[in-house]
């Protein structure tokens, strides 16, 4: 951990949630040392993620809140989670998505993020059973009324039943995936492992996720690290069916090398390459011009 006093609430946050699920816990004292601020600033940072249902405070400290297979946190709680690695992934993940192309997103807070950054991507069709990431593309080509612009994308919206992640899913989502065919998929998950695969708490998001994957060309999962390890009651798919995985520098070493072995491409994003080497989150943009060259 870091000593830095001048970290962002949202920064300091995140590595007191590393911190408590890497060690199983933590005391207010020792976190006061390694963060370099006072008690008061360490309990309303606990108070904040204890409220966000990620950890429960105990006497003096705090451990991570364990999680059924079958729990799915609503989109507002997962949202206030991991920003920074969020952006920096969406910043690399969009480096994908080909103009003139066919894409579709996921459900989820990753995906979310990425959808602002594909509003610049001219002519795209975007297929997604996230309300939320239609609502960014509507907001941004329908802006006080207007008509949309040139080279908007065009947004269809599967439909479905709502869960509480603000995905659609269910039958009529699944008719209509079934019926489509894109270029890339990226795909938000709650838990990704070697043994399980992707993975979700909820069966009908679970099905429906199936059918987005069956009807890619590519699939891009976005993730952030803290979802490698994790598994949902469901897997709806193998890391053989995975072609791309954009994480965050947050991955430990030794994830990094489980992730690699099972998966043809490994983007990191947010890490600076060395002097005279891309790098892994160099990979991107590499994959995006060979995607461009296929036509």
């Amino acid at each position: 951990m870091t000593d830095n006093q001048n970290l962002l609430a949202e920064q300091r946050r995140a590595l007191i949630l590393d911190e408590v699920r890497r060690r199983g816990g933590v005391r207010v004292n020792e976190l006061t040392r390694r963060l370099g601020v006072s008690d008061m600033t360490v309990r309303r940072d606990l108070d904040a993620l204890a409220r966000l249902g990620v950890v429960e405070k105990v006497h003096g400290g705090a451990v991570p809140v364990v999680e059924a297979s079958t729990h799915e946190p609503g989109f507002e709680a997962k949202s206030a989670l991991e920003l920074t690695a969020k952006e920096d992934i969406a910043r690399a993940a969009a480096r994908f998505a080909v103009p003139g192309s066919a894409i579709a997103l996921s459900g989820g807070t990753t995906t979310y993020a990425l959808a602002h950054h594909l509003l610049e991507v001219p002519d795209l069709t975007v297929v997604t059973n996230s309300l939320r990431v239609a609502d960014v593309f509507h907001a941004a080509q329908h802006p006080g009324g207007a008509a949309p612009r040139p080279g908007a994308a065009t947004v269809v919206l599967t439909g479905g039943v709502r869960t509480p992640s603000d995905a659609l899913v269910g039958p009529v989502a699944d008719r209509t995936i079934r019926a489509l065919h894109f270029d890339v998929l990226f795909i938000g998950v709650h838990g990704i492992s070697v043994e399980a695969g992707l993975s979700t708490p909820n069966l009908a998001e679970a099905e429906t996720n199936r059918r987005l994957v069956d009807a890619a060309r590519r699939v891009v999962v976005v993730a952030d690290h803290t979802k490698w390890g994790t598994v949902g009651l469901s897997s709806f798919a193998g890391l053989s069916d995975v072609d791309t995985l954009v994480t965050d520098a947050g991955l430990p070493p030794d994830a990094r090398a489980e992730a690699a072995e099972h998966l043809p491409t490994l983007v990191v994003a947010g890490e600076r390459a060395s002097d005279g080497d891309t790098g892994q989150a160099g990979q991107a943009g590499q994959a995006a011009a060979a995607a461009d060259g296929e036509g």
